[in-house]
């Protein structure tokens, strides 16, 4: 049954904000006049609504296709985030077989509910690197997706809080680079008796490992405690933060289990079709709605969904949707391609120490424990994301060299960039291989931050409810699994340092019979995964090739841009939730601009 919630209550923390919500397309909505239409309410959405509906003058819509379960405890537990894979809460895709992983396909999770993949990341807040950013100006032509320009966007997003236990985090980030953006973050409590030797092991191999203050100051190469998007204890989303802002704005409608099916044009301008016209459903068998935007629509479904919307609407490869039955009403050959995403790898070892996170995921009575801690005042091993409190961003060295073996350039976007990126963690890591009944580990989670393959999204069918083709290509190369190949033997040098003596044993299962580059190849491919951060897939860029325009419009049509991630032209040499909020944070300026003309 669809019905009017007459008030949508967001908590976070102490506070309680109000607005309307929709569980689906009312006949209040139906009749809505809206100037512009939002589809997807993750980072990008969110940010996009909450930031248009500031100005009163400006009636927004804003459809979500999954949930507003926002506070269901999964998703508001740090320490629980991996139950949320293949879950009510996940579009639950899968990639197609990937070469690089030995023909393996493995889970792709994105968020489906409101808040979008910020409700079921891992939380890790990153901005990405002055040079991340400089690149994204070079490609399209536009300085305004420069470093110096976005500052006030960048600093626009995220405020620091104290972490739940309170513990004086002088030395651990630089509080001047932090503001008073909506997007509450914050440092690890000390937990984790790893700490400290992860500390150590930056002063006793400070060439290979350097001490980074704080990640977010637009240089990420070191080693640096971690920021998440967490306040006293709790998850941030998107809806949590952005959308809990904007609920209580008369201006602000949010429709939640609705699935945009296409966007139609409703006219032409100039000779180009004019695609203000939204068509969504709730299920493959019901009603189609239809709605029109005055002024613009914005898609932030994300890196999967933007792309597929656009190419069942008749945007894209005229060939490939022809062999759907599709019409082609704006040729654009690049919608879908450009995909790319860092790939994942944990790397275990055995410890001399009782004291890791790995009873949480085999002993029920210990996972009881930590809930009921939690669930009393939001301190203790849950209130930890994906177990570590450190990560840092390592360069190959001489690096010019390493890659022209290969006949590249050298795929990061400068010195400010790492090339692989470590996540030290307290426990056993392993998308592959279950955890074993008995024993104690230490992991250090490998990812090739600055990819060179690249993939797609495809049509499987001319059926909106059938999940796209979805091919990031992961270490789809010689070069990417080169790459890889180095973060583990750094992975290696990193537990070397006299930090780890007496704590390290050995090398846990395939890893420690990796002892031939072969052998390492073969263990990459047969274990890696994600680190579930696809991007580029409607690239803005200069040139005509490029799917967007450097100010986000879907290039050959009016009324129509994109504002989430696929639009990244480089992936950033970082986690992709903070990029995304600063991606959309410009758009909206763009917006509110072009709507004052």
């Amino acid at each position: 049954m669809l019905y009017r919630s007459g008030f949508l209550v967001l908590a976070l923390g102490a506070t309680r904000v109000l607005g309307a919500l929709f569980q689906g397309p009312t006949e209040e909505v139906l009749k809505g006049s809206y100037d512009v239409i939002v589809v997807g309410g993750g980072a990008g959405g969110g940010a996009m609504a909450s930031r248009l509906s500031e100005d009163p003058d400006i009636r927004v819509l804003l459809i979500e296709a999954g949930s507003s379960d926002i506070t269901n405890l999964n998703s508001t537990v740090p320490g629980l985030a991996n139950n949320l894979v293949m879950s009510a809460f996940d579009w639950n895709f899968t990639t197609t077989p990937q070469a690089g992983y030995n023909g393996r396909s493995i889970d792709y999770p994105r968020g489906f509910v409101l808040g979008g993949s910020t409700a079921i990341n891992q939380m890790l807040f990153c901005r990405g690197t002055v040079d991340d950013y400089d690149r994204w100006a070079r490609v399209t032509g536009d300085e305004g997706w420069s470093w110096k320009s976005l500052a006030p966007f960048i600093f626009a997003v995220d405020h620091m809080t104290p972490p739940v236990d309170h513990h004086n985090t002088t030395g651990e980030f630089n509080p001047v680079l932090h503001k008073n953006g909506p997007v509450s973050i914050s440092v690890d409590s000390l937990i984790l008796d790893t700490n400290t030797r992860v500390l150590e092991t930056t002063q006793q191999l400070p060439d290979l490992f350097p001490f980074n203050l704080d990640y977010n100051s637009g240089t990420s190469v070191g080693v640096a405690w971690k920021q998440n998007a967490i306040l006293n204890g709790h998850r941030v989303t998107s809806a949590t933060s952005y959308l809990a802002q904007a609920m209580n704005r008369k201006n602000l409608d949010v429709v939640v289990n609705t699935r945009v099916t296409k966007v139609f044009p409703v006219g032409t301008e100039d000779g180009k079709p004019v695609f203000r016209g939204v068509e969504f459903a709730q299920t493959a068998d019901g009603p189609r709605h239809t709605l029109k935007a005055t002024q613009e629509v914005i898609l932030s479904a994300g890196s999967l969904k933007t792309p597929h919307i656009l190419m069942l609407s008749g945007i894209g490869d005229s060939a490939h949707l022809s062999s759907f039955g599709i019409k082609t009403i704006v040729d654009l050959p690049g919608v879908g391609q450009n995909l790319h995403d860092h790939a994942f790898l944990g790397n275990s070892w055995t410890v001399n120490s009782t004291n890791t996170l790995d009873d949480l995921q085999r002993n029920a009575t210990a996972a009881a424990e930590a809930l009921a801690l939690w669930k009393a005042n939001a301190t203790g091993p849950l209130s930890v994301a994906a177990g570590s409190s450190q990560f840092g961003f390592v360069r190959i060295p001489n690096a010019t060299a390493f890659f022209q073996q290969f006949g590249v350039e050298d795929p990061s976007a400068g010195p400010s960039s790492g090339h692989i990126e470590h996540i030290p963690t307290n426990s056993y890591v392993s998308t592959t291989v279950p955890i074993p009944a008995e024993g104690h580990f230490f992991a250090i989670i490998t990812a090739v931050i600055s990819p060179t393959a690249r993939g797609n999204v495809t049509l499987r069918s001319s059926d909106p409810f059938d999940a796209p083709l979805i091919n990031p290509a992961l270490l789809g190369n010689d070069v990417d699994l080169a790459i890889m190949r180095e973060g583990v033997k750094a992975a290696r040098a990193f537990v070397k340092a006299p930090a780890w003596s007496g704590y390290i044993i050995s090398e846990f299962g395939e890893f420690g019979n990796a002892t031939t580059e072969d052998a390492l190849n073969e263990y990459i491919r047969n274990n890696s995964a994600t680190v579930d951060h696809p991007v580029g897939s409607v690239a803005m860029g200069k040139d005509e090739s490029a799917p967007l325009t450097p100010d986000l419009k879907v290039r050959g049509t009016v009324g129509l841009r994109v504002v989430d991630a696929s639009a990244f032209p480089f992936i950033p040499s970082g986690h992709t939730q903070g990029p995304t909020y600063i991606l959309a944070e410009r758009a909206a300026h763009l917006v509110r601009a072009d709507l004052k003309k």
